[in-house]
Order: C-alpha cells, then sequence, then structure tokens
C-alpha cells in the first residue's frame, strides 16, 4: 500500500498538500473526499476556524495538545497572539530540521530527531517539540552522519529554493544555526493564523 495516500486524503480534506509527494494527488483530486466532496455546502464559522487550526496543526505534525500550548504560550507573549504562536511552532527542533534541508518532509524530520539523530549545542535531543533560542546550534551527530538520509541532504536533495533567512545552514557539514527569532512573513506556512486565534479564543 501507498504510504503517501492517506496523507494525500488529509491533505485534501485540509485543501493543502501536507508532503512533496502528495501535491500531484491534490492537483488531481482539489477537492475534499467523500461523495460529497465537491458539493459541500458553505461552512460555518466554526467549520472554518476549526479547518484553519488543523491546517496549521497537521503543517507541524503535532497533537492538538502542542498545538494548544502553543496557542496558550504565545497568548501569555507580547505581541501578536497568532504571529507569536506560529513563530514558537517555527521554532521546533523539527520543523528547523526541515526547513533547513536536512530532512523531505516534517514526517522524517520528527523520525530522525526522535532516533536521536541531532545535537543541539554539542548535547543530544531526541525530542521534535525542542523549542530552539537564537545562537544554538543544531548539528548530525557523527555517529549518524553516513546515513543515507544525511548523505542525501548533504548533496542538497532537500532543499526547496532558498533555506530560511532565519537560519544559517552549511549542508555539507549537516549544521544549523538558528540567527533569531523568525518573522511571520518567513514562515512557509498556509494559514490565516487569526482564525486559529479565534477558534482557541471563543
Amino acid at each position: 500500500m501507498n504510504n503517501s495516500r492517506p496523507k494525500a486524503k488529509l491533505s485534501r480534506a485540509l485543501g493543502i498538500p501536507l508532503t512533496p509527494k502528495c501535491v500531484k494527488y491534490f492537483e488531481k483530486r482539489p477537492f475534499p473526499p467523500g461523495v460529497h466532496g465537491r458539493s459541500r455546502r458553505k461552512a460555518s464559522d466554526y467549520q472554518v476556524r476549526l479547518l484553519e487550526k488543523q491546517r496549521l496543526r497537521h503543517q507541524y505534525n503535532i497533537s492538538e495538545s502542542q498545538m494548544r500550548k502553543a496557542y496558550d504560550d504565545a497568548h501569555r507573549a507580547e505581541g501578536k497572539t497568532g504571529e507569536t504562536m506560529v513563530a514558537l511552532l517555527e521554532r521546533r527542533l523539527d520543523a528547523t530540521v526541515m526547513r533547513a534541508g536536512l530532512a523531505r518532509t516534517i514526517y522524517q524530520a520528527r523520525q530522525l530527531v526522535v532516533h536521536g539523530h541531532f545535537t543541539v549545542d554539542g548535547k543530544k535531543v531526541d525530542r521534535p517539540g525542542y523549542r530552539l533560542k537564537p545562537g544554538q546550534v543544531v548539528e548530525v551527530r557523527e555517529s549518524s552522519r553516513a546515513k543515507p538520509p544525511f548523505e542525501l541532504a548533504k548533496a542538497g536533495a532537500h532543499l526547496d529554493g532558498p533555506t530560511a533567512p532565519y537560519l544559517s545552514t552549511v549542508v555539507e557539514d549537516l549544521r544549523i544555526t538558528v540567527l533569531r527569532i523568525p518573522e511571520r512573513s518567513e514562515i512557509r506556512v498556509q494559514c490565516d493564523e487569526q482564525l486559529v486565534v479565534e477558534f482557541y479564543a471563543r
């Protein structure tokens, strides 16, 4: 069975392709799955906000409780809650690994982190949700560098356009330095975060 199929179905339900592989499935059938996919009635305000929250959650491949925590942390911080929330999610270790081109998808990035292939400032970190701070350095462990995913990464196989401007990435050395906190305009997620804020604030 093709493992990308469930993600293709989820992509159609959310209205966004979740992986590069899903793009072709999504382009062929850009409507929600199911017999009524093409003829859905107008969504309620609640459904619109819920969908936006689900879109953001699945782009980072996180649980509902992790999503809620990001909202709560952002709500307590200064600045716009929605923009802060997205910036907090973007600073997750797995998201950073993907953005830097050391993994092809958020799913692969999560798996590589969980399997203990990365260090942060020289110490092994296997928590995908570890929140990085400016100045921290992420590297692939010496013992993992010859593994196929990292050989591919070194060759630039996972790079999709220019790397994020808030990261300094040396792909050949499998090293990422976090330069600063990202701005919302630099973060490549498809989401109206204000709708997500409204969903949680209701």
